[in-house]
């Protein structure tokens, strides 16, 4: 069982006694009822991870660190999920487990057919809402990087963007499996529609910008479950567990 993690933006000073950041000894004193003397672990997103004790709480929160452990935790397969925004909290969800499934980045597209609208003030809240839930789900699977939940883009805007690897785009009856894909030579991207699906313009331009068409099984899956079943199945034919299955 690993120790209560926190991620601590501002750097960490290994071999020392660091004071803690407000929100991370808040958290470990107020939620999880930590007290003097409990192990943690603190990470900053540099990668690698800091074993500490904390020495001190209350006003003057304090932790005692190690040394700076080598510890990567990410997968060798750099997946960017392209999720079109969806409505309630499918969203939040998404980019829970997304983060837990170990993908790189996510970045969420307005799509023709999105229930949910998003922009100015309401569009900033919600990506630092999403941003941080995907350092909750760093602190909670382990990872020591922390992926970046991009703007919010129209998808036509974000297909003229380069990208420097495979696009791939989650369509029900389209011919290509994963199974019998090659393995990515670089990054790949995975777009997943909205609740209504892609529009036909939506997958025409798709098609002129490059993405393969994919499919995982004769079956239509929710959008809140697409994108986590392909980054699941990538992950386990190209990057967790590559060479371990002959496909």
């Amino acid at each position: 069982m690993m120790n209560p993690r926190f991620f601590c933006p501002d750097g960490l000073v290994p071999d020392s006694d660091m004071p803690l950041p407000a929100a991370v000894a808040h958290h470990a004193e107020r939620v999880l009822r930590l007290v003097v003397g409990d192990a943690v672990t603190l990470f900053d997103g540099r990668g690698g991870e800091c074993a500490a004790t904390l020495v001190a709480l209350g006003k003057q929160p304090l932790a005692r660190l190690g040394p700076r452990l080598d510890a990567e935790r990410e997968s060798p397969l750099a997946i960017t999920l392209v999720q079109a925004l969806a409505s309630a909290d499918k969203m939040d969800w998404v980019v829970q487990k997304a983060v837990e499934l170990g993908v790189a980045a996510i970045q969420p597209v307005a799509a023709e057919r999105s229930v949910l609208k998003l922009s100015g003030d309401r569009a900033d809240k919600r990506l630092a809402h999403w941003q941080q839930i995907a350092v909750s789900a760093c602190e909670q699977s382990g990872r020591n990087r922390v992926p970046e939940v991009a703007e919010i883009l129209p998808l036509a805007k974000y297909l003229a963007q380069d990208f420097a690897g495979t696009r791939m785009i989650l369509a029900p009856g389209a011919a290509g499996a994963l199974a019998r894909k090659p393995r990515p030579a670089g990054p790949v991207a995975i777009l997943i529609g909205p609740e209504g699906g892609w529009s036909p313009a939506e997958l025409a331009l798709a098609d002129r910008a490059g993405c393969e068409p994919l499919a995982l099984g004769p079956r239509v899956l929710r959008t809140e479950t697409a994108g986590l079943a392909a980054i699941a199945a990538m992950q386990t034919l190209w990057g967790d567990f590559p060479g371990d299955l002959d496909v």
